[in-house]
């Protein structure tokens, strides 16, 4: 079961509820002031002309006749003042009961009547009487009857619950079809926006929610979310302008602290030139990380020149570490990316290699995508997706700056690719690189 609440049931079952109490109040309301309006007294019931129409037969020579039907019979036994006058449209007619002296007049004019309800004002309504045209076996006949009076508020009250049924019946057909397909059309704008922001992170900032298509009750909330998301890109801005301004400022002190290391007199001195090495590494990929928005060409590459072009210059340093490299690279192996980017990917996972690794490196390229392989102590399984994070080391003593990996990360899924540690054959580390091919 989802643990996400859906607009379609509030907006569907709230104004059904609604909608048939609106009915229950205006019927109830109408029936009120029908009752009051029209408080004459009782109806004559109207069914009993069906009754009456059914037992009327015609004669050869043309005359109308009572048949005692059962139903006839039955609704005698249930009225005891029961009388009525029938007749055809040629004035020929028949009756039964006592016909009040008032409706003796209209013998031979029923036939110009059609419908008529007639109430004397006083008690026992004697008078009361009803009119309707009805057809039978004798054909069409005109009815005047007096039978079982009715109350209106009860005729009122059995019409109006026989409109209510049929009408809250229709609202609820149309509430579970409409209702779904107007939330889904007032909020199609929600699903665009939730688009835009699946695309927003870290490495596409500037972007905003767009407010022209959500409803006007979801602006304030679209409005707040972009709010945020441009003091969150401040924030970001105002760090790496504050981080490249640092990195910039070291750049000199340690070039001078370098170079009187190397001069120094002293064995104690001359002992510093590793930890400031190190420093100068770590403020180059401070660098490097604040380059990575402003100075990026890409372009088509061959990752094999590349990768020797990277090994070559960092023979010096492996030839002094006692470290031996080996680079097996196919022919047409190429990529899209910023080549001054990808150069320090290699040189990091290289460098980590010689600092972290064993004695033989193997670099090997296929495609869009290059390992680096040693014959270290390797990862472990845990930490191979946490050696990605900033200042992130395996052992809190160990030499490096912890940004050489998060570095290489970050320039990787920059370009599109991904950067995963996997366990080497038989022993060691494998640094796996995928780029976007040509």
């Amino acid at each position: 079961m989802s643990r996400y609440r859906s607009l379609k049931w509030p907006l569907i079952i709230f104004p059904l509820f609604f909608n048939l109490l609106m009915l229950l109040v205006s019927f109830a309301v109408l029936i009120s002031v029908a009752v009051r309006v029209d408080s004459g007294g009782p109806y004559a019931d109207e069914q009993i002309t069906r009754i009456i129409a059914a037992a009327i037969v015609r004669h050869d020579d043309g005359s109308l006749a009572i048949r005692q039907t059962p139903q006839l019979m039955a609704l005698r036994g249930e009225t005891a003042d029961l009388w009525f006058v029938v007749e055809d449209d040629a004035g020929r007619g028949v009756s039964l009961g006592r016909v009040p002296e008032l409706y003796r007049a209209f013998a031979g004019r029923l036939a110009d009547l059609s419908y008529a309800q007639l109430r004397d004002r006083r008690a026992p309504y004697d008078l009361a009487a009803v009119v309707r045209r009805e057809t039978g076996p004798a054909g069409p006949l005109t009815i005047l009857a007096h039978g079982k009076l009715t109350e209106l508020g009860l005729i009122v009250l059995t019409g109006s619950n026989l409109m209510v049924a049929p009408t809250f019946l229709l609202l609820v057909l149309t509430s579970l079809i409409v209702t779904p397909w107007i939330v889904r059309r007032s909020l199609a704008g929600l699903s665009r926006i939730a688009q835009e922001a699946d695309q927003i992170d870290a490495h596409r900032r500037g972007r905003r929610l767009n407010e022209t298509h959500v409803p006007k009750e979801i602006v304030p909330l679209v409005t707040a979310v972009n709010d945020a998301l441009r003091r969150l890109d401040e924030g970001y801005e105002q760090q790496r302008r504050f981080i490249a301004s640092a990195a910039h400022e070291l750049r000199t002190p340690i070039a001078i602290l370098a170079a009187k290391v190397e001069v120094g007199s002293s064995a104690v001195v001359r002992n510093l030139a590793g930890d400031v090495q190190r420093l100068a590494t770590l403020t180059e990929q401070l660098l490097d990380i604040q380059r990575l928005d402003t100075d990026r060409h890409d372009e088509k590459l061959d990752l094999g020149a590349l990768v020797r072009r990277v090994v070559a210059e960092l023979v010096p340093l492996l030839i002094a570490a006692g470290r031996t490299i080996e680079v097996e690279a196919q022919q047409g192996a190429c990529c899209r990316g910023d080549a001054p980017a990808l150069e320090r990917v290699v040189t990091n996972l290289i460098q980590n290699a010689v600092e972290h690794g064993g004695y033989h490196i193997v670099v090997r390229v296929a495609g869009a995508a290059f390992e680096v392989e040693d014959d270290g102590p390797g990862i472990p399984p845990e930490e191979r997706e946490r050696v990605f994070e900033p200042f992130h080391r395996l052992r809190p003593r160990s030499t490096g700056s912890g940004l050489g990996l998060n570095l290489v990360q970050q320039v990787v899924e920059r370009h599109g690719g991904r950067a995963t540690i996997l366990a080497g054959d038989p022993r060691g580390m494998i640094a796996r690189v995928e780029l976007r091919s040509c």
